[in-house]
């Protein structure tokens, strides 16, 4: 896909897996330090991403649940509870062509260090504290080594990236692939291509990005019923995260993904079931523009979505004097449908067989060593 040779190894044609293995006293040793040395490194994988090849039945996806949850302040330090939690608060008819997504990015943004790595760390911090909630202990004495009931911990953005290779042409991308303990810990790697883009990024897509936060900002609430604080600072380091379970195939997953906020009128409703993704985009006026969103943008936001259950996308679509023109409601199990008679766009179950042919292969390169 990219000229360069670290990029090649994420071509639109072929993703290499490198399986990666570290030997440890204990598993919180990993958790407490994912930056341990590796001490052996397998030969990578190669496996084919064309579409034809995983279309197919959709694969077998239990319900996902949460099993927990953790926020990030605007200091970027952990709490194991849901102080960052916020809610949904739906705009009065009209009332969203207010809403200025550029109000505060001079002067009240806060912006989260991209140079720094946090890999897994956030994740393995909540593991640490919550271990009763999914370890499943092996023999009779207490002292004896634990393992966690799950084949994949990782975030719910790397899957993201996993389900949408089929169809993504332009961005490449590399992970790690780390086996202990019976678990594989999938963190991103950033490439050079990914590091040149973020480092030259112009101030319109800075601006661009500000305005997705923004739109936040103008949404939620931080009570029930609450009115949003659209004066306040944008701070991109605060952060509520949903930890979830789910089953794909035969493959124990534990992902965790940022929650945009909580929807009050389905408070008695569990986790995710409650939860709203918010988005932004810009307006569209031509077919082309219509037909480039179902493509491009619609396949991610269905996916961030579909995998951690969360039923609900609220879309606003700004407009050239970057306010809001209009908002869309999005329900995930129905996106597909809205595609369905488009030719040449995406399938969810290609999308989801090449996730489970992924982990088949993390598997398969482990059992080669």
């Amino acid at each position: 896909m990219h000229p360069s040779s670290s990029d090649r190894q994420c071509s639109a044609k072929r993703k290499k897996v490198c399986e990666q293995s570290k030997t440890m006293s204990n598993e919180n040793e990993l958790m407490s330090n994912p930056k341990q040395k590796l001490v052996k490194v397998f030969s990578p994988a190669v496996l084919t991403v064309k579409e034809q090849f995983y279309d197919a039945n959709f694969p077998f996806y239990k319900q996902p649940t949460e099993l927990g949850y953790f926020s990030l302040d605007g200091d970027r330090q952990f709490f194991n509870d849901d102080r960052q939690l916020r809610y949904y608060v739906a705009p009065a008819n009209g009332q969203c062509r207010k809403f200025n997504l550029l109000d505060g990015f001079r002067d009240r943004y806060i912006k989260r260090d991209e140079t720094i790595k946090e890999n897994l760390d956030h994740l393995l911090q909540w593991i640490l504290q919550n271990r009763h909630l999914f370890e499943v202990p092996h023999g009779k004495d207490i002292h004896c080594s634990r393992r966690l009931n799950k084949d994949f911990v990782t975030w719910r953005g790397h899957l993201t990236k996993i389900l949408t290779t089929p169809y993504e042409n332009e961005e490449g991308w590399l992970m790690a692939v780390t086996l202990f303990n019976g678990t594989y810990y999938i963190s991103e790697v950033e490439t050079e291509m990914a590091k040149r883009k973020r480092e030259t990024r112009t101030e319109l897509l800075e601006e661009m990005m500000y305005m997705g936060y923004k739109f936040e900002q103008y949404m939620c609430a931080d009570k029930p019923n609450g009115i949003p604080n659209t004066d306040g600072f944008v701070n991109t380091n605060e952060a509520f995260c949903t930890v979830i379970q789910a089953k794909l195939n035969n493959h124990l997953l534990l992902f965790s993904g940022e929650v945009d906020c909580k929807d009050p009128l389905y408070s008695n409703q569990s986790a995710p079931s409650c939860y709203v993704e918010l988005k932004t985009s810009k307006e569209m006026h031509t077919p082309n523009q219509h037909r480039n969103f179902n493509r491009y943008k619609l396949i991610k936001w269905w996916a961030q979505s579909f995998l951690p259950g969360v039923p609900q996308i609220v879309a606003g679509y700004r407009s050239a004097d970057s306010t809001v023109a209009s908002i869309q409601m999005f329900e995930t199990m129905k996106i597909f449908n809205l595609i369905r008679n488009e030719r040449n766009l995406w399938k969810p179950a290609v999308c989801m067989n090449f996730c489970d042919a992924f982990f088949v292969l993390c598997k398969k390169s482990s059992d080669r060593r």
